[in-house]
């Protein structure tokens, strides 16, 4: 039986004389995957996938600017508070992502250069949306590395071993707690597959599959959020990113529900229309009656051209 996870002596990984930072690798693989996923989903629905490589050159240092942002933001105390180092909020290195911002400013620059491009904006929001969290269950692993984020003290099988250097004050005693990182990339993992579901099995308009992204991984960022012990601003008894993903969740939901209400949602027939069936660009149910209206003695052979009706034979001239 696993008696606990170990965590990394150190935060690099040595290649001869070159040093890489784990958490900076994460970020890049998952930055990878996504474009991968977003460009194959893109050229599926008839799109250039080059232009994702394009949107990506942008709007991923958009992201990161956006995610470190957040994170200053909400955590100035230790970078301009008592005893902290300015300079340190440029150490990206040593982590500190808010994904809120990232997600927010990277889709909007996105969504900008796309636009740029002539491009159709929902529809590559709907190749982007499981892609995104695919992203950021590979990404969580930065958070291993460096052992942080982790949660509340725990001797159970799968519990995360932390140095006593990385263990806040108040839990110093402990060894093993709950790891957070591993259960939000599962989750992350679960979003993915809810994504591809959704869009299987629900009829929604385009550009509404980022809207269920969000919505589901909010829902999951609600509870692995409200079980880590790092420092965080508090408004009442939750974590002020436990209120920011439960009020993103809401508008999530709102958007999704708004935007799919009323008229009948847009959905790309993927069936090809067969020439002479139905109207030009229509294709109709399998197996039905295309000459609905057409007596079926004396009907004009499919294709031939109808003229007027004969009159009878012994009809007066």
């Amino acid at each position: 039986m696993i008696a606990s996870l170990p965590s990394p002596s150190s935060g690099a990984i040595h290649l001869g004389p070159l040093q890489l930072r784990a958490y900076g690798l994460c970020i890049a693989l998952g930055v990878w995957a996504a474009v991968v996923v977003t460009a194959r989903r893109y050229r599926a629905r008839g799109g250039d996938p080059n232009l994702i490589t394009t949107i990506a050159i942008w709007a991923v240092p958009a992201g990161i600017v956006g995610a470190r942002i957040y994170h200053v933001i909400t955590d100035y105390e230790l970078y301009f508070g008592a005893g902290g180092h300015p300079l340190n909020a440029l150490k990206i290195w040593d982590g500190g992502l808010g994904i809120w911002g990232g997600i927010a400013l990277g889709v909007v620059v996105g969504a900008w250069v796309a636009h740029r491009h002539h491009a159709d904006v929902p529809l590559l929001l709907d190749c982007a949306a499981p892609a995104l969290p695919l992203a950021q269950a590979i990404g969580r692993w930065g958070n291993w590395w460096n052992q942080e984020l982790f949660g509340r003290p725990t001797t159970l099988p799968w519990a995360l071993e932390i140095s006593r250097g990385h263990r806040p004050a108040a839990y110093v005693q402990y060894s093993t707690f709950h790891p957070t990182f591993l259960y939000e990339s599962l989750w992350d993992l679960c979003v993915v597959g809810i994504v591809l579901l959704v869009e299987r099995k629900v009829r929604l308009r385009k550009g509404s599959l980022l809207a269920v992204y969000v919505a589901a991984y909010t829902f999951g960022r609600f509870f692995t959020e409200y079980e880590r012990i790092d420092f965080a601003h508090k408004i009442g008894p939750l974590r002020l990113n436990d209120w920011v993903s439960a009020v993103v969740f809401v508008g999530a939901v709102t958007v999704l529900v708004v935007l799919n209400r009323g008229s009948r949602p847009e959905v790309a027939d993927r069936t090809p229309a067969v020439a002479g069936e139905g109207a030009p660009g229509v294709v109709g149910p399998a197996g039905a009656d295309e000459s609905v209206g057409v007596p079926e003695h004396g009907a004009p052979e499919h294709g031939a051209a109808a003229g007027p009706p004969s009159p009878p034979q012994d009809a007066p001239p």
